[in-house]
Order: structure tokens, then C-alpha cells, then sequence
């Protein structure tokens, strides 16, 4: 997809792209001349201080590439807060994990949802890679939370190494996630790589795929029931059920809950969408060249759902649910806050809260494209799936 037409950056973000290329080409070169995709993503997106998430530069909002749920206003956290609640309830000492706190905006408005629900959770860990980031967030949260609740907040440079009970919640995660990209020919699996031209810019290679990539695209096919066609290309995580053990391993008693925007397998991995689903986003355009600008622009794809069930109860948790955004905001307190949002009688926060509200539920915005999946450990949370189940499509 050509990138003609996207905003120019300045001169110092310019500069700075530049620095990460040199960092990418050098990366290269000291592989014999490619790595795989999935190597240049993570260094495009978490490389120290140069890749996107680990630099300065705003992200989210407005302000920054793209906007996420809780961006837009304290609907979605509430919501969530209203599914997990019973959980948090139900458990003598519940922590929550929020992994990748992006702006901080969610954990501002859930924990003060939960505190008016009295079920504060003892602890509020956010896992965070990009220290840039979790300055960010630390700042919001000490600024915007009373400091008995900001005391319960606590920042992770991985997952929990001790046994713990109550709630992992993952939003916009999956997707940022370095995936590996993979192309069909002649009945053979190949992996892509990048490599670099006579000019030293980035192109993209196949090579032989090796047995863990070849065994998930086979597994793929299987449960399609058909090969994929010569010529296909996509990507899969077949790092994912690793991610999920490494990432929720040690929660013995609670629920893991992910939002993301994806599809079930079946409709990934459809004949014409044969060039996969990686997306990038820069200044609120969204394209599909990962070479475009890196360090200064979001690359991501979209998530198998069904990879996502298989990995979650290969790790031992039962299955909760599945639906889409809107459902799950339906079954969790959103007609509440329709009502809420209709009687106020600022006609400006009246109308924000009512686009807030469209902008998470409609088909065309993310009620439909983001979904929603659940799963436990002795506890239940049936409840929050009530409203528009979809495990059929899985």
C-alpha cells in the first residue's frame, strides 16, 4: 500500500527514524543479511529508546497515532470494572495486572470505579516495558487517584514471579505483539525475512520456514480443513501459547481477560485475505508498509481468536467467552451509563459521552471490530459473557 499522502514528520522525528534504521540495518548485517519479520518488528516497536513504544513521542489520543477505548472517556474501564467485579468480590487478598498501560487512562478510571464499588483490588500492577511510558502513566495515576488508592499501584518489568489471585487484563496487547509472517508456494512454507538492497533500503524475503512456524501453519490448515492457496501470505504467533503460560502461569485463583481487534480462524485466514492483516498506524491514518518511518509509526495485525482459546485452555484455564466489544459492554452496565450520559444536562459532556459511547458499541467504529475473551480459574465469569456469545464461530 503506497504511504503517499502521510503527514510529514519533522525534523528531529525524522532524525530519530533515521537512528532506528542504521540500528535495524546493522541488526541485519550482523545476521548474514536477514532477520524475520517478527525480529524487525520488535526492534521497530521496543528496541531501547528508539523503537516506538520505548520513545518519547505520544501514542494515543489526539495527540499521538491512534485512539483506544479508554481514550475516549471512563465507559470502557467502568464496564470492565462492572465484569470483573464479582471476581475481585469473591477473592480474599485479588490483585489486577494490566499489561501495556498505555496512557494510564484505564487505570485512572477503573480503579475509580472499583473504589465505588468497594472492590479496590489489593494491588494494581501494570506490566510495562517502555520506562518512557511508565513515567507516563505514573505521573497520571499520582496526580488523578487519592493517595491511599495510588499506594496499591505498582509497576512490573515482567510477569509476576510468585503465585497470585484475581484479574490479568490485556487491551490493544495481542496485536502489538511481534508477529511472524509466512507465505505459501508450491505446497511449501516459507517464513518472510527483511533484508536490505543495493541502497540499503528494507525488502522483504522468503526462506524456508523452520519446524515450530511450518507446524502452526499446518495446524492452521487443519482446522480450516484446506490448504492455503499457492501465493498465500499472513501471519500467525506461534510464540502464543508460550506467551500466555509465561504471562498467566502463576494465577491460581481469578480471570484473564483480552480485548483486541481480530477475527475467529476461519475468517483470518479467508482465501482473499491473502496478504494478511498487518496494519500500521501513524498520525491517525492507518496503511500497511512496516518500513514507512520505523520508530515513529505503530505496527500491528490482527489476532486469530481461535490460536487465542487454544492457547488459553492449553495453560490450564477453563474457557469463559467470546463476543464482540459492544456485547460485552452491553452485559457489563452500559445501558446504565446510556442513561447516565441522556439525563445530564451539560449538553457539551451530554454529547461527548453519547460519541464516546457510539464510538465503542457501533458496527462501524469498535463494537464489532473489537471482541472480547475470558477465561478462569475457580472463579466464574459466565455472567460477563451473557449478552451476544460467539464461541460457536471459534
Amino acid at each position: 500500500m503506497s504511504t503517499f499522502g502521510l503527514p510529514e514528520p519533522g525534523v528531529a522525528a525524522r532524525e530519530h527514524s533515521a537512528r532506528l534504521v542504521e540500528f535495524l540495518r546493522a541488526a541485519i548485517r550482523h545476521e548474514r543479511g536477514a532477520i524475520p519479520f517478527a525480529r524487525f518488528m520488535e526492534i521497530a516497536l521496543y528496541a531501547p529508546g528508539l523503537g516506538y513504544y520505548s520513545a518519547g513521542a505520544s501514542k494515543f489520543g489526539e495527540a499521538g497515532d491512534f485512539v483506544t477505548s479508554p481514550e475516549l472517556g471512563n465507559v470502557f474501564a467502568e464496564c470492565v470494572c462492572e465484569a470483573v467485579s464479582p471476581v475481585l468480590r469473591g477473592l480474599p487478598h485479588p490483585g489486577f495486572l494490566e499489561l501495556g498501560g498505555g496512557s494510564g487512562a484505564f487505570a485512572v478510571a477503573f480503579l475509580q470505579h472499583a473504589e465505588r464499588l468497594g472492590v479496590l483490588p489489593e494491588r494494581y500492577a501494570i506490566l510495562e516495558p517502555s520506562a518512557d511510558l511508565r513515567q507516563r502513566q505514573q505521573q497520571r495515576l499520582r496526580e488523578q487517584l487519592p493517595p491511599a488508592v495510588f499506594a496499591r499501584c505498582d509497576w512490573l518489568d515482567g510477569p509476576p514471579e510468585g503465585e497470585w489471585s484475581g484479574v490479568l487484563f490485556a487491551n490493544e496487547v495481542l496485536d502489538a505483539l511481534p508477529t511472524t509472517r509466512f507465505a505459501t508456494h508450491d505446497g511449501e512454507v516459507y517464513e518472510e525475512f527483511v533484508s536490505l538492497d543495493a541502497n540499503g533500503g528494507f525488502i522483504r524475503v522468503d526462506q524456508p520456514a523452520d519446524a515450530l512456524v511450518r507446524a502452526a501453519v499446518r495446524h492452521i490448515e487443519r482446522t480450516i480443513g484446506a490448504p492455503l492457496p499457492d501465493g498465500y501470505r499472513s501471519e500467525v504467533l506461534p510464540q502464543l501459547p508460550y506467551w500466555v503460560q509465561a504471562i498467566g502461569g502463576l494465577l491460581k485463583h481469578g480471570a484473564m481477560l483480552f480485548v483486541d481487534y481480530g477475527y475467529p480462524r476461519r475468517e483470518f485466514y479467508l482465501p482473499e485475505r491473502s496478504d494478511g492483516t498487518l496494519i500500521c498506524h501513524y498520525r491517525h491514518r492507518a496503511h500497511g508498509d512496516p518500513f514507512f518511518l520505523p520508530g515513529l509509526q505503530d505496527i500491528t495485525a490482527f489476532v486469530d481468536f481461535t490460536a487465542l482459546a487454544e492457547a488459553g485452555t492449553n495453560a490450564g484455564f477453563d474457557f469463559a467467552g467470546y463476543c464482540s466489544q459492544s456485547s460485552f459492554l452491553i452485559a457489563n452496565g452500559l445501558p446504565q451509563r446510556i442513561a447516565e450520559a441522556e439525563a445530564l444536562i451539560d449538553d457539551r459532556e451530554r454529547y461527548r459521552r453519547v460519541n464516546e459511547i457510539r464510538k465503542l458499541t457501533m458496527p462501524g467504529e469498535m463494537g464489532e471490530r473489537f471482541q472480547v475473551m475470558g477465561f478462569t480459574r475457580d472463579v466464574d465469569l459466565s455472567a460477563a459473557f451473557a449478552f451476544g456469545e460467539l464461541s460457536r464461530r471459534l
